[in-house]
């Protein structure tokens, strides 16, 4: 399924749980169902780019309140591994929609509501569709930037995106100065949505709306800078594997006049901060959304390296300019000024079922959108 800017597998527990059971290994069946010996992904499904080799195996929950669990997995590409320590709202509107469509929730009348858990961080995200005289859609119109192509729509909420004023900062600090290339990089290091490492453009020499060409140019430097701040989080120890997944990392400036990566034009005046994010080992073409909670969280931390960027955005709203244009978000706050919940406009569409046949095991993984 096609969720946002993002392509998902999407499994049913029920076709995978018994081919683990007996295979013992998820990373392996994941890493040769997706092709991941290789750069492109040749020999699988994955599409060979950070946003079209994830995947998830989808589940009705136990949990009271909670309608759907799903594991997410960002699969590799060039290396058989498999990163379980994030999240993907691009995915989790896919799995709202193939929730539905597959008869994993019940219909409403009107307006369907689907809570979901994500097993990788216990966040727990509502996807909201509109379901008029019990009809569950296949087909819409809504776009989001970063894509061309229609889908349903679906309003996602991510919930409580911070349990506390105290779990929003991780290292305790409001910026951190972390070291990459002998040089010092001041950050804000957050919690919310996904670990975040917000670093100020200008320390790149950027603005913080320049093409992904100019932020390739950057990544060595960020890459570094992503493992200290995974150290600084306390979400590895020196000795543990790079993680190229969390936390996500990026740079973010004031609201320039730029151009997006298919030509448009985009005014200052129409969005409220400048961010390009890293997507494992490659600039996001657009921004994952749980960057965007990440981004919206930061911007409500006075002296923080975000809130240092904005100017007067409007109460409840913030808008991020990408790479791909202008992503809205809207917000609520609790009583102590930190973000409660974050909602994104975002549209799915359902792409193929299928069988697939994974080299080194007997049995194809079936039921697989």
């Amino acid at each position: 399924m096609r969720g946002g800017t993002s392509k998902c597998w999407l499994f049913n527990s029920v076709d995978v749980d018994p081919l683990i059971h007996s295979d013992g290994d998820l990373d392996r069946l994941l890493s040769a169902a997706f092709g991941s010996g290789d750069p492109a992904q040749l020999d699988g499904v994955g599409g060979g780019s950070s946003t079209t080799s994830k995947a998830a195996v989808v589940r009705r929950s136990a949990v009271p309140g909670v309608d759907i669990d799903y594991l997410f997995a960002q699969v590799a590409i060039g290396r058989r591994a498999v990163e379980w320590g994030s999240n993907c709202g691009n995915c989790a509107t896919a799995i709202g929609l193939y929730a539905l469509q597959s008869g994993l929730v019940a219909v409403a009348a009107e307006r369907t509501v689907i809570r979901m858990r994500n097993q990788n961080t216990g966040a727990v995200l509502t996807a909201e569709i509109d379901t008029p005289d019990a009809r569950i859609p296949t087909e819409g119109t809504a776009a989001v930037p970063g894509t061309t192509a229609l889908g349903v729509p679906v309003v996602l909420t991510f919930d409580a995106v911070v349990p506390s004023a105290a779990d929003l900062l991780p290292s305790g600090s409001v910026v951190d100065s972390l070291e990459a290339a002998g040089r010092r990089f001041d950050a804000t290091l957050v919690t919310a949505g996904a670990p975040a490492a917000l670093f100020d453009a200008r320390d790149f020499a950027m603005t913080g709306a320049e093409g992904n060409d100019v932020l390739t140019e950057r990544l060595p430097v960020l890459i570094e800078l992503r493992r200290q701040a995974a150290l600084r989080m306390g979400l590895a120890l020196p000795t543990d594997p790079v993680s190229h997944a969390v936390p996500k990392v990026g740079v973010v400036g004031p609201a320039v006049t730029y151009r997006t990566w298919d030509g448009q034009f985009v005014e200052a005046a129409d969005y409220d901060i400048s961010v390009r994010m890293v997507s494992m080992m490659a600039p996001h073409p657009s921004i994952g959304l749980t960057s965007a909670v990440a981004i919206v969280a930061a911007a409500a931390i006075g002296d923080g390296i975000v809130a240092r960027q904005l100017a007067t955005p409007a109460p409840g709203r913030l808008r991020i300019g990408t790479a791909a244009g202008v992503v809205r978000a809207g917000y609520t706050r609790r009583p102590d000024g930190t973000v409660d919940a974050v909602s994104l406009h975002r549209a799915a569409r359902r792409i193929a079922s299928a069988e697939l046949y994974v080299a080194g095991t007997t049995s194809a993984v079936a039921g697989a959108p």
